[in-house]
């Protein structure tokens, strides 16, 4: 495994354990208890999103990179 899948895996796994922690403290507050399929659901559903995003905004950026090497290597010279 390449170090950006290791990051996109971690990524989606933090985001995701994070806004299962905030909607269980949301529940918790109103007086609801600890639901752990529910925990499992947000944590699954916003893991699976951010990591999506993640890749998305990866391959963006590396087209980005690209993209500017072209026109920096394509500068005329004198």
């Amino acid at each position: 495994m390449n170090k950006k899948t290791k990051t996109i895996i971690i990524g989606g796994l933090i985001g995701g354990i994070a806004y299962a922690s905030i909607m269980a403290g949301f529940d918790y507050s109103d007086g609801l208890d600890f639901r752990i399929w529910r925990f499992l659901l947000n944590a699954i559903i916003f893991g699976i999103f951010m990591a999506i995003m993640n890749i998305y905004n990866i391959k963006k950026q590396t087209e980005e990179n690209k993209i500017t090497n072209s026109k920096n290597n394509k500068m005329p010279t004198k």
